[in-house]
């Protein structure tokens, strides 16, 4: 009887323990399914976005696939204003005063003119007429990264943009990142067009410098990336030397999104592409009779992971512009993680005279 007793109770508990581990296994198989099922619909909702920026890029002066913004004012209900902006409403005498009203938005390394939406909403709102331009092998531009070699190619949507400008019509830039290179090929090559430019924690370079250059203390020297980088694209086979790179989600995650909303980060990973690496590599020539007389102007970022304030304050310290501000908070894409401070800033930029 006792041997039967003990044989009963070992059943028991062998029992038991398969039937807690099938529970166990179920709970793990569950949870894994709700996981991945909030993934997708994360994905699927930043895919939507996405796909919404290039519906509105086609609006635009005739574009098919470079521009996103409007060169008019649209009218908007109340609930898409307090969607974007809490700010007060400029009177008409605020923009009288104000010759250019028209922005150009160059967007960084990866991004493309998507990047910009909360930008543009509230210029819009304000009364001005931003433009965010798509460069060479970004954004919603079909043509391949490994085919951009030298900044000429990259920045070829801004030079098209500034040669159809009318007349003595004048703009303001703003590059945000690696954008500050184009900017500054601008400000060297059409001086005559553009009212100011803005440098969004951007690569402002000095002659003879390379855009890659400003970021060597965050991916180490220029030599070193090419030899070890992970990040590296043969896109003409691994026999040639590379044509571009593209970093991981982690890596994006730490560099650029360090305080940015998570449905903007969802967005940037389903948009963005890889970075042509010929542009990042060209030494720009830039001469005081041309880009010397530029009125530039430095947005630094205080919470900044892929260009430290450290560096950026080097920048402005070697190359002085006329002024700095800083977004408190900002990370390296304050176009997302401060829309209203990096709003009020440009308001404020423009305002001078």
């Amino acid at each position: 009887m006792g041997n039967k007793l003990i044989c009963m109770i070992k059943r028991d508990s062998i029992k038991e323990n398969i039937i807690g581990s099938r529970s166990k296994r179920n709970c793990e198989r569950s949870s894994k399914r709700r996981s991945l099922m909030e993934e997708e619909l994360l994905h699927r909702q930043a895919l939507s976005m996405a796909i919404q920026q290039h519906q509105l890029s086609q609006r635009f002066e005739g574009s098919m696939s470079r521009r996103i913004g409007s060169t008019s004012s649209r009218r908007r209900n109340n609930n898409s204003s307090d969607s974007f902006s809490n700010s007060t409403k400029m009177l008409p005498e605020f923009l009288e005063n104000i010759k250019t009203k028209k922005i150009v938005l160059i967007h960084g390394e990866g991004f493309g003119a998507w990047c910009w939406y909360k930008t543009i909403a509230l210029l819009e709102e304000t009364g001005f007429l931003p433009v965010a331009l798509d460069l060479t092998g970004s954004g919603i531009d079909l043509t391949d990264t490994k085919n951009v070699l030298t900044l000429v190619d990259y920045s070829k949507p801004l030079v098209d943009y500034l040669e159809n400008l009318r007349g003595d019509e004048k703009v303001v830039l703003v590059g945000h990142s690696g954008g500050g290179a184009c900017i500054s090929y601008a400000l060297e090559h059409f001086p005559e067009k553009i009212s100011k430019a803005v440098f969004l924690c951007a690569t402002m370079v000095s002659n003879e410098q390379r855009p890659f250059d400003v970021f060597a203390e965050q991916l180490g020297s220029a030599e070193l990336f090419m030899q070890e980088s992970k990040f590296l694209i043969y896109g003409n086979g691994n026999d040639k030397p590379p044509t571009g790179f593209m970093f991981e989600k982690q890596q994006m995650h730490g560099l650029y999104f360090n305080q940015s909303p998570t449905k903007d980060v969802a967005l940037a990973m389903v948009s963005m592409r890889p970075i042509p690496l010929g542009p990042m590599m060209e030494k720009l020539s830039l001469t005081p009779e041309k880009y010397g007389t530029g009125r530039r102007f430095y947005i630094q970022t205080l919470e900044d992971h892929a260009l430290s304030p450290d560096v950026q304050e080097k920048l402005v310290r070697e190359n002085p512009p006329e002024g700095i501000f800083k977004i408190k908070g900002g990370d390296h894409c304050p176009f997302f993680s401060k829309p209203q401070s990096l709003h009020k800033i440009l308001l404020e930029i423009a305002q001078i005279p």
